[in-house]
C-alpha cells in the first residue's frame, strides 16, 4: 500500500485526497497527496485484517473441543475464509473517509499498547523457559559450560542495554533541550536497575527459584527498545533525528512546517521484526509455565501420551484434522484476539503513528510517545509483580 505502483491505482478511489466536506486537501511543504494516500490505505488494509480476526474471535468463543462444529471452521474451509477476507478488504477501501481514519487511529493506539504488553509477556516467558532449560541441562550434565553461557548472555544483554542508553542520550537529547527524553531515559534506567535488584533478593529467590538476572536483563533490553520506539516519535526535530525529508537527490532537515517521517526508519524496521517473532511465538508454542498458559489460555502438553494422540493427526477422506477431541490445546477465540491486536500494532508501526487529522504535515504526535512510554512502565510493573506476587500472596500456588 505504501509502494508507488499500488499508489497509482489507489487514486481511482472516491475518498482519495478529499476532506470531509469534499474540498481538496491543500498540503504544505514536501508532503503530497500520495503520502497521505499510502497511509490511509494501510489503515483500511489493517482494518480489514482486524475485522476478519475479530469476527473469528467472536465465532470461536467457548469452543472446547474439535467435536464442536465451529472447530471445523477453525481448522478448515481455507478457500472460503480467504474469500471472506478479500471481501472485507475490498469493502474497507470503499468506506467514506470522513471520521473513519480519526476514530480508527484511537483503536490502533489502544490495540498497539496492549500488544506491546503481550510482547513483554512472551519475552518474560521465553526468558524463564530459557533459564530453566539451561539450568536443568547444567544439573544433568554436571557441566559448568551452561552456567557460563547464562552468565555470558546476561552480561551481553546488560551491556547492550547500557550501550542503548548511551546512544539514546547522544542522538535523542540535546544540551539545554529535550528534557522529556532525558526524563524518560533516566526513569527507565532507574526502574530497570530496581527490578534487577529485586530479581536477586534472597526472599524473591526463595519464593521464585527460577528467577534470576537473565530474565531481568531481557526485560531491561526490551524496555530500552520500547524507549527507543517512543523517542523516535517525538515531534520535535531537535530531539528526533528520524524527522528527515527528501529534497531532490539529497536528504536534509526541513523546517518545522515541512518535515515528514517515513515508516522504513530503523525503529520501525526493528519493531516489525520483533512483531513478526512474537506473532510466530503466539502461533506455534505453548508455554512450560502454568501462569503463562493460564494467561494465554493454552494448555501444556501432557508429558506421557501415545504418539498417535500427541503428534499425529487423523486423516479422513483426504483431509487432516487436529486431534483435539477431548479438549483444545489453545483458546481459538483468544488466539484470534491476539491477531486483532497484532493487526492494530502493525498498522501503527507502518504509518509511524501518523494521525490522519494532521493532513498538512505527516508527523507522529505526543500520543504515540506517551503510549509507548506507559507501555514500558506497565511492562516493568508487570514483571515486578511476577517477582513479588508469591511474597504478597503466600496462600496462592505459584509453582
Amino acid at each position: 500500500m505504501l509502494s508507488p505502483s499500488v499508489e497509482s491505482q489507489l487514486y481511482k478511489l472516491p475518498w482519495v485526497c478529499e476532506e470531509v466536506a469534499g474540498s481538496p486537501v491543500v498540503l504544505q511543504g514536501p508532503i503530497d497527496c500520495g503520502s497521505l494516500l499510502g497511509h490511509r490505505a494501510v489503515y483500511r488494509m489493517c482494518f480489514a485484517m482486524a475485522a476478519f480476526f475479530f469476527l473469528f474471535s467472536l465465532l470461536m468463543i467457548c469452543v472446547r473441543s474439535s467435536r464442536d462444529p465451529r472447530a471445523a471452521i477453525q481448522n478448515g474451509f481455507w478457500f472460503f475464509k480467504f474469500l471472506v477476507f478479500v471481501g472485507i478488504t475490498v469493502g474497507a477501501f470503499y468506506i467514506p473517509d470522513g471520521s473513519f481514519s480519526n476514530i480508527w487511529f484511537y483503536f490502533g493506539v489502544v490495540g498497539s499498547f496492549v500488544f506491546l504488553l503481550i510482547q513483554l509477556l512472551l519475552l518474560i516467558d521465553f526468558a524463564h523457559s530459557w533459564n530453566q532449560r539451561w539450568l536443568n541441562k547444567a544439573e544433568k550434565s554436571d557441566s559448568r559450560a551452561w552456567y557460563a553461557g547464562l552468565f555470558f548472555l546476561t552480561l551481553l544483554f546488560y551491556a547492550l542495554s547500557v550501550v542503548a542508553v548511551a546512544l539514546l542520550f547522544i542522538y535523542y537529547t540535546q544540551p539545554g533541550a529535550c528534557y522529556e527524553g532525558k526524563v524518560f531515559i533516566s526513569l527507565n534506567l532507574i526502574f530497570c536497575f530496581c527490578v534487577s535488584i529485586v530479581a536477586v533478593l534472597p526472599k524473591v529467590q526463595d519464593a521464585q527459584p527460577n528467577s534470576g538476572l537473565l530474565q531481568a536483563s531481557v526485560i531491561t533490553l526490551y524496555t530500552m527498545f520500547v524507549t527507543w520506539l517512543a523517542l523516535s516519535n517525538v515531534p520535535d526535530q531537535k530531539c528526533n533525528p528520524n524527522l528527515l525529508t527528501l529534497f531532490g537527490n539529497g536528504t536534509v532537515l526541513a523546517g518545522p512546517e515541512g518535515y515528514e517521517t517515513q515508516w522504513w526508519d530503523a525503529p520501525s524496521i526493528v519493531g516489525l521484526i520483533v512483531f513478526i517473532l512474537c506473532t510466530l511465538f503466539i502461533s506455534l508454542r505453548s508455554s512450560d509455565h502454568r501462569q503463562v498458559n493460564s494467561l494465554m489460555q493454552t494448555e501444556e502438553c501432557p508429558p506421557v501420551l501415545e504418539a498417535t494422540q500427541q503428534q499425529q493427526v487423523a486423516v479422513c477422506e483426504g483431509r487432516a484434522f487436529d486431534n483435539e477431541q477431548d479438549s483444545v490445546t489453545y483458546s481459538y477465540s483468544f488466539f484470534h484476539f491476539c491477531l486483532v491486536l497484532a493487526s492494530l500494532h502493525v498498522m501503527m508501526t507502518l504509518t509511524n503513528w501518523y494521525r490522519p487529522s494532521e493532513t498538512r504535515k505527516m508527523i507522529s504526535t505526543w500520543t504515540a510517545v506517551w503510549v509507548k512510554i506507559c507501555a514500558s512502565w506497565a511492562g516493568l510493573l508487570l514483571y515486578l509483580w511476577t517477582l513479588v506476587a508469591p511474597l504478597l500472596l503466600p496462600n496462592r500456588d505459584f509453582s
